[in-house]
């Protein structure tokens, strides 16, 4: 295996990770944005009030989005282990 090969495959890899927390993390850090905003305006400062909606959003994606995810994660797997015969020689 060359370098070259190498970086290419820890570049896919890194792609698939970066879409999944990309998938993961924007609509809790969103949700946060909102709260604290919420919190700024009428000047709550609870600590749960931030808290319990992005864990609640958090879960929502995952259900939602848990499909799109493992097939995400099996699509990579596949193509790396059909590769590997191309990787190695």
């Amino acid at each position: 295996m060359t370098p070259e090969v190498v970086l290419t495959v820890f570049q896919a890899a890194l792609e698939v990770v970066l879409i999944m927390l990309t998938v993961v993390l924007m609509p809790p850090l969103l949700t946060g944005l909102l709260v604290s905003m919420f919190q700024a305006a009428t000047q709550i400062n609870e600590m749960t009030l931030s808290f319990i909606p992005k864990l609640l959003v958090t879960v929502v994606v995952l259900i939602f989005a848990g499909s799109f995810l493992l097939q995400t994660l099996l699509d990579y797997t596949q193509r790396l282990y059909g590769n590997i015969p191309s990787l190695i020689g």
